[in-house]
């Protein structure tokens, strides 16, 4: 009983460690809401498009709102976006966007 107990306490202390994000190449880290350490990259050109309303994930078809909890301000003024993986053609998780765009 002794021993579920300790292995119960320690499993929970490790749960409450602070997830560990990863840092854009500026050097700003991505929040580890949005990313696993591989998750999050700079968006290439035409891999996010600004259209009327939001954003358009060309290589997964999605609409992104601008008032989606997705969204996020960036860190240094580039559009980064955090898929699963890193992969361009796989879901959206976050998108940093520069202020005012």
């Amino acid at each position: 009983m002794l021993l579920r107990t300790v292995s119960g306490a320690m499993a929970l202390a490790l749960l409450c460690l602070p997830a560990a994000a990863h840092q854009a190449p500026s050097g700003w880290s991505y929040s580890a809401a949005c990313c696993d350490n591989k998750d999050c990259h700079p968006a290439a050109p035409g891999e996010v498009e600004t259209i009327r309303g939001g954003y358009f994930i060309p290589a997964t078809r999605e609409m992104i709102p601008f008032s989606d909890r997705r969204v996020k301000p960036s860190g240094d003024g580039s559009l980064h976006r955090c898929s699963y993986s890193g992969i361009p053609a796989a879901g959206t998780i976050c998108l940093y966007v520069p202020a005012g765009s």
